[in-house]
């Protein structure tokens, strides 16, 4: 009886919050026609529904991400906007301000052309001023009904019918849980972006990642060549010049010659532990033979951390997913004991509930407060994996733990 009583209450407050949303448009065309009657002369009423047209306009987007914080909070169901995204306000070496389409005299200037123009090119505005129409004949019809059952009520009990009042209150308490439902359906259906414009995000997203992809790819090209140039190549000139010289005191001063050859040799074993540790650091051999869960294990093995690692089944991925998974694995891990003073860590890599990616979590012990900044590692770590359509969660209260969760979709075999 008590969640009955609790789930009206809910549902009703919710309908009276969705009745007003639906309800502000026709208040507005309402309210323009009051003022025609008022006036008298239909060519006196073209301005209130002047004021009306605009009034519609102004409201459209407002009440669209009103709407869809009411269906992302009470539903868990997100909905993308799909605006589009204005490009930055640049000034040109002539003193003129570009703004992607035209030039302006002032920077103040050009942000209004932009936005203008922004506005009336988006697709994503006339889908709002048709979903203006139909809220109120849908969302906000059914959403009164609780309301209106209400004032019936009370006018009722008021009255001389104090059935009329029951019939109203028992209106109200049966569609109170249920007439909040229809916003989720209607605005999946008429609020989501369309294919054409989830298309070209879906085209500026790749060509974003494609960028990231290309920047990522020349620092590590520019990481191996001074890797080379400092470590490796250094200690094979070395080595050269030290051979060069044993060859010249082989027959004048064999001790001097000995001792030449035995630091050659160490010069030689450091070399081939620097180039071990450079093919490490570009794929670990382990993880090409072995796969993603035995890397992971021995890089555990190494790790600053006390690291546990379940795993629930072996499984192989494509390498460059595995690559990736693999360096956000050891980056987290590394980032948790450099950073968050952590003692411990944990990794959990299984596949997911339909058996078409991987999920993969690590949680640490640290001090947690761990925030996704442009251009930190975080944030790189997202981008890495949106190559392959994954996502990333994070999870980092004041205290700790911190827990990231990286899904990546993929065959697994």
């Amino acid at each position: 009886m008590r969640q009955l009583v609790s789930s009206a209450c809910v549902g009703f407050g919710r309908a009276c919050v969705l009745a007003v949303v639906g309800m502000l448009v026709p208040a507005v065309w309402a309210g323009a026609v009051a003022l025609t009657i008022w006036w008298g002369s239909p060519w006196a009423g073209i301005g209130p529904f002047v004021w009306a047209w605009l009034g519609t306009i102004l409201l459209a987007r407002p009440i669209c991400r009103m709407v869809r914080f009411l269906v992302a909070k009470w539903t868990a169901t997100a909905i993308p906007a799909g605006y589009r995204r204005a490009e930055p306000v640049v000034r040109m070496s002539t003193g003129y301000w570009w703004n992607g389409s035209s030039y302006s005299r002032s920077s103040r200037e050009a942000r209004q052309d932009q936005r203008l123009r922004l506005w009336r090119t988006d697709p994503a505005t006339w889908r709002d001023l048709r979903f203006m129409a139909i809220l109120p004949l849908t969302v906000g019809v059914v959403a009164a009904v609780p309301p209106v059952g209400v004032a019936v009520a009370v006018l009722g009990f008021s009255g001389p019918v104090p059935l009329l009042g029951v019939l109203g209150l028992v209106v109200a308490a049966g569609s109170a849980p249920y007439a909040w439902r229809l916003l989720e359906p209607v605005a999946v259906r008429f609020l989501r972006a369309s294919p054409a414009m989830e298309l070209e995000d879906r085209v500026d997203e790749l060509t974003a990642q494609r960028a990231d992809t290309t920047i990522a790819q020349a620092a590590e090209i520019r990481r191996i060549e001074r890797d080379l140039h400092d470590g490796a190549q250094a200690r094979l000139v070395s080595l050269g010049i030290s051979l060069a010289t044993v060859e010249k005191l082989m027959d004048t001063d064999p001790d001097r010659a000995k001792a030449l050859l035995a630091e050659a040799r160490s010069g030689a074993a450091s070399s081939m532990a620097e180039l071990r540790e450079l093919v490490k650091g570009i794929s670990p051999p382990v993880l090409t033979e072995r796969g993603l869960v035995d890397a992971v294990r021995a890089f555990a093995l190494d790790s600053p951390l006390e690291t546990v690692v379940v795993a629930e089944v072996e499984l192989r991925l494509d390498p460059p997913v595995e690559a990736a998974v693999y360096f956000g694995i050891a980056e987290l891990v590394t980032n948790a004991a450099k950073h968050a003073g952590a003692s411990r860590a944990r990794v959990s890599i299984a596949r997911d509930g339909r058996d078409t990616g991987v999920v993969v979590e690590v949680e640490d012990d640290g001090r947690g407060g761990a925030e996704e900044r442009p251009g930190g590692g975080l944030a790189g770590l997202r981008r890495r994996l949106a190559v392959f359509d994954g996502t990333c969660e994070i999870t980092s209260p004041r205290g700790g733990p911190t827990t990231v969760r990286m899904m990546v979709p993929c065959e697994s075999w």
